[in-house]
């Protein structure tokens, strides 16, 4: 695909127990899109598996991407590839920079929490607050010590003021209705980690009183859901051509699009990146996604063929090429 980078792998360490920190550089030298607080990149990686993951340097770098993977215990084969097969030196296919969790330019407090491998965007944003003398507190959470990655980053200048570790068996979990009943009116919440932490700041949030337009999280991964055992089958109609794919039972729309030759790129594989978003053009898609907002949702006019289905008999999309 023309849009992708083309980078080489110049530096690959150990961040903490069963975390890697990737460097990546352009291979031609050229200048990279800026880094975003709060940006992911997609890494094309051996095997044909993409792939997406936070990008954790400070924003506004152009010469080099930094990456902070964790191995998962049930890796679909990513963090696997990242860990095992990637070698200082490999080229590397990577996608341009998305940003699905933005800092908003408000002169707000900003609250970020972090859990676990969800330190990788907060990093960034941290940077960026600071950076720009703006007013935040950073609060991060693990089970050990040694699982908690960029600790030295955290521990320097300008950050160290700003931030509390909680970590697990050295002083508790944390406390987050304290943390959340700390802040001065206003603040903003940011917050990456496991669904259960983040399901528990925005709890906690609700239920004091905050303004669900300052409530912003990003998803590693989707919520746990129980198999429908209902999955219907349906149509997909390619606009234009009029081509049919049939989507049976206990096959994703994305599999059977793919499985036609037609060109669809997923990445996450449960609606939660947004890379195979896809346009409707007729018929009413069933969204089992967590990317799309409620509102998005409700126009049927895009559809995560990853992960959700159609309410009704057809759906009429349109693909990019």
């Amino acid at each position: 695909m023309s849009n992708l980078l083309q980078m080489r792998l110049t530096a690959k360490r150990a961040a903490a127990q069963d975390v890697v920190e990737l460097t990546l550089e352009p291979a031609s030298g050229a200048a990279l899109p800026a880094v975003e607080a709060g940006a992911h990149v997609e890494l094309h990686l051996p095997g044909g598996l993409v792939r997406p993951y936070s990008l954790c340097n400070a924003p506004g770098e152009t010469h080099r991407y930094v990456l902070g993977v964790l191995r998962e215990t049930e890796s679909r084969g990513g963090s696997a590839a990242v860990h095992e097969l990637l070698q200082v030196g490999q080229a590397l296919a990577v996608g341009a920079p998305k940003n699905n969790f933005a800092l908003r330019p408000t002169p707000a407090h900003k609250l970020l929490l972090a859990g676990g491998i969800g330190i990788t965007p907060i990093l960034g944003m941290a940077h960026q607050l600071a950076a720009q003398g703006r007013s935040f507190a950073l609060h991060y959470a693990g089970r050990t010590r040694a699982r908690m990655a960029f600790l030295a980053a955290l521990a320097d200048a300008p950050l160290a003021a700003h931030t509390r570790l909680h970590v697990g068996d050295e002083n508790s979990a944390m406390d987050m209705p304290a943390v959340l009943a700390a802040q001065p009116a206003g603040t903003e919440l940011y917050v990456c980690g496991p669904a259960g932490f983040i399901d528990a700041a925005l709890a906690a949030a609700r239920q004091l009183g905050w303004a669900e337009a300052h409530l912003h999280r990003e998803l590693f991964a989707a919520a746990p859901r129980q198999p429908d055992g209902d999955d219907q089958p349906f149509d997909i109609e390619l606009e234009g051509s009029g081509e049919l794919i049939h989507v049976p039972a206990g096959c994703t729309a994305a599999q059977a699009l793919q499985a036609a030759g037609l060109p669809l790129l997923t990445s996450c594989e449960q609606g939660v990146c947004g890379t195979c978003l896809t346009r409707v053009v007729a018929g009413e898609p069933e969204h089992r996604d967590q990317y799309l907002t409620p509102e998005e949702q409700a126009a049927n006019d895009q559809f995560l063929p990853c992960c959700s289905r159609a309410r009704s008999p057809r759906l009429v999309i349109t693909l990019a090429t």
